[in-house]
This record gives structure tokens, sequence and C-alpha cells, in this order.
């Protein structure tokens, strides 16, 4: 009796111990226009009313949207942390369901041209929060940018909106290729957006797979077929998510879908080896595992 007492107590202590760790995603797509913030908040959405706990990061630091398009108004944003005024938690606004919103700043060429070394200190702040927060949804601005690779490798997952333009595919492709040549990262999942029909979207997918199949060695994995869909663009306008608006909507039940599997992809136990968000909880992980093997001995 008293010894199962002390495995039921060690079990408890160990679970106290133990940080959770944050999934991380970078949404990005090398080309504006292809619908990434609306993936992005949809997704965020979707995954606070399945129970989660949810933060957006608006990593599209010059030309922000995030806040606009949820007709949220913050008074502070990025811009205020890196000028040391005040801390990266007082900068955060609730949107719908509880979704966390970290706002960068809009219409600022100098937020735009941070170095690399600036963007490693906001990964870095990230470990700073003390709330915790099971999944994190990066934002990423258009282009191949610095910003947008330093963004893009810090995450556990990336996904690449594409959608059925030469541009969007040729954009893509050059952003996985650096990505994976440059940086080591070896999976990508794709989101074929605004398209007429699963089999276009298939057929999207294919055309993106050709090249880098032939080039890269990179893993691609289809995971969501997006339909083009006017209930999105009527959300839009009055600054809603189609997720919210019109949840049966065919656009609005594959963002759902594509958010419960998003909720599946495992969380590594143990950092990669390069700076990755919330990296210092990772580092924690394995000390507090000691301490809890060490209670149940």
């Amino acid at each position: 009796m008293i010894e199962t007492n002390m495995h039921d107590q060690a079990s408890g202590l160990r679970r106290l111990t133990q940080p959770t760790s944050t999934k991380v995603i970078t949404v990005t797509g090398g080309k504006g226009g292809v619908g990434k913030t609306n993936v992005s908040l949809n997704m965020a959405v979707a995954m606070a009313k399945q129970g989660k706990k949810v933060m957006v990061f608006d990593a599209d630091l010059g030309l922000a949207n995030v806040d606009v398009m949820l007709g949220l108004r913050s008074t502070l944003n990025l811009s205020h942390v890196l000028a040391g005024r005040c801390e990266l938690e007082d900068i955060i606004v609730e949107g719908p369901y509880g979704v966390k919103i970290v706002p960068a700043a809009s219409g600022t060429r100098s937020m735009a041209e941070l170095n690399e070394a600036q963007h490693a200190g906001l990964i870095r702040a990230f470990s700073s929060l003390e709330e915790h927060v099971d999944v994190m949804i990066v934002d990423t601005a258009a282009g191949i940018s610095d910003m947008v690779l330093s963004f893009s490798r810090a995450a556990q997952d990336v996904i690449v909106v594409v959608c059925d333009e030469p541009t969007s595919i040729t954009d893509a492709y050059a952003l996985i290729k650096i990505l994976s040549r440059e940086y080591q990262v070896p999976r990508f999942k794709v989101v074929a957006n605004m398209v007429r029909s699963y089999r276009e979207g298939r057929e999207l997918f294919t055309k993106l797979t050709r090249v880098t199949e032939r080039f890269l060695t990179a893993n691609l994995e289809l995971v969501a077929c997006i339909p083009l869909d006017d209930n999105v663009r009527q959300s839009v306008k009055r600054q809603k998510l189609v997720v919210d608006a019109a949840p049966r909507s065919p656009a609005a039940l594959a963002l759902n879908s594509l958010a419960t599997k998003a909720a599946t992809w495992p969380v590594p136990s143990n950092p990669s080896g390069h700076l990755e968000f919330f990296v210092e909880k990772l580092l924690m992980r394995p000390q507090s595992e000691m301490m809890g093997e060490r209670l149940s001995e």
C-alpha cells in the first residue's frame, strides 16, 4: 500500500515537473496572395474550438495584417518590444475563441529589415512566455527573405500554401529548395488553396512534386485541398473567419479537417540542434524526466 502511494506521488510529481512542448507550425508560401494568413487564422480558430490553447505570431513584420483581418486593435506590437518599451507578453491580444495574437507592425520599414541576430532574438523571446500554449502558428511574409527563412526553420512543421498559378508553384519551389538545401529542412506539408476540386488540388501538388523530386531530397506531403469558395471572400470583407461565419461551407470543412490533422502531428521531445521556438522549454525536459525517474525509484 505504501509502495503504491509512493508510486502515485512520484507519477504526479513527474507530471508537474515535465514541461509540455508547444507545437510550432510555420505557414508560408513564397508568393503573396496565395492565402497564407487566411489558412493560418482559420486553422488557429478551428484548433481553439477543438479545445487547444493557440497562439498566432504575425511574422510579416513590416506589413502585418493578422489583427486587421480579425478586426482587433492593438496599441503595442513587436516594434515596441524591439525598442525595449515592453515585454513580449505585454503586446499579446486575444482573438476569437481565446486565440492569442502576437501583432507585428504595419508600414514600418525597419521591422522588415531586421538582421539575422534580431530574428534570433525574437525567436528566443517566446521561451520567456509563462502561459502554456499547445500550438503556435507562425504566419510569415511572402518571398524568400532572411526573415521568412529564419521563422520557417525555427518551426517543427512547415506548411507551404500554393495555388494553381505558375508563379505560385515557382516561388514555392524556390522556398523549398533553399530551406532543404541550405538549412536541411527535410519535410514540407503542402496546402493546395483555392482549387476547384480535389482532383485539381492533386494535380497542383503533382506539378510541384515533379520538380522537387527531380532536383531535391525534400519530402512533400499534400495535407489539404481548400476549395475556391465565395464564403471565404465574404467572411474576409466582414473581418470574420469562414470556419466561424460559415462553418458548413466547403472551405470551412476543409480547413477544419486540416486543423484536426495538424493537431496529430508529433511534437519532438528534444531540441533539433538549431535555433527554434520554445527551445529552452525543450532543454528543460530531460532534466525533469531524470527527476521523475529518480522519484520513482
